[in-house]
């Protein structure tokens, strides 16, 4: 296939030089929707966009983190405010799955993380902006009860793992899911994308994360996508050229590039 999008990546974490290489691939004609961790994030993000036209930039604040006091939080909704029209999506938001295992700490207060990411789905319904949420497993439910709440249907669960009753549900609701190059080895994702409507997927490579299998002590490249995409065409007993082209429209239609 000659027209890729990665639906969710990380650019800012990426060297000047190593994004040079990304889009000097002529294999493939590159998209990549890149979402923030925090208001630098963001800002690297933009900087990037106005320099490589495929790149499409989400502005947020990552869950797996410390929350963000009163003055960061001011700080980051003003400038998401002023720099809406640049904006593709607001992402990456959500909850903080692996920040509460690590902690193991029953003290631990997710509150706040539900109230922030609750204004995100508010500012996305008000901007009309999609939204790319980080959330598994037991949380996301809570994300589904608050897009629900709002009535936000432009919602992107990347890199989604949970059980069966929340995918029925994401399903029922028309949410979106992507798979990172993860299914080639992950019998879990397997099993997931085998389920999921192929006409609500996308691909990502939420790089820089490192991945294992035939990818490991590779660096995370968008061309990796490839070797993921063949693989859903093989669960799906699809033809390769229409998973492709299918992936390609899902995810220019879902966040409107």
């Amino acid at each position: 296939m000659d027209k890729l999008i990665d639906a969710h990546i990380h650019l800012d974490k990426y060297s000047d030089e190593e994004i040079k290489e990304i889009f000097k691939d002529s294999s493939f004609q590159l998209s990549v929707i890149t979402v923030s961790y925090d208001l630098e994030s963001s800002k690297r993000n933009l900087a990037l966009s106005n320099e490589y036209p495929n790149i499409k930039p989400a502005y947020g604040f990552h869950p797996e983190q410390d929350l963000p006091n009163d003055q960061e939080l001011s700080e980051l909704f003003s400038w998401m405010e002023a720099h809406k029209d640049q904006m593709t999506a607001v992402g990456e938001v959500g909850l903080p799955y692996y920040l509460r295992r690590k902690q193991a700490d029953s003290a631990f207060q997710i509150e706040g993380y539900i109230v922030l990411l609750e204004e995100f789905i508010k500012l996305a319904k008000r901007w009309e902006k999609p939204i790319a949420l980080h959330a598994v497993y037991n949380d996301a439910p809570i994300v589904c009860n608050l897009l629900e709440k709002h009535s936000v249907q432009k919602a992107h669960f990347h890199w989604f793992k949970g059980d069966h009753a929340t995918v029925r549900r994401l399903i029922s609701n028309g949410y979106f899911i992507s798979f990172t190059p993860d299914i080639v080895y992950e019998k879990e994702i397997q099993d997931l994308v085998r389920y999921y409507p192929l006409d609500k997927m996308m691909a990502e490579t939420d790089g820089p994360w490192p991945f294992k299998g035939p990818f490991k002590g590779q660096p995370t490249h968008p061309a990796m996508m490839n070797h993921a995409i063949k693989n859903l065409a093989d669960i799906k007993k699809k033809p390769l050229e229409s998973v492709y082209r299918l992936l390609y429209q899902n995810t220019r239609s879902f966040y409107n590039i």
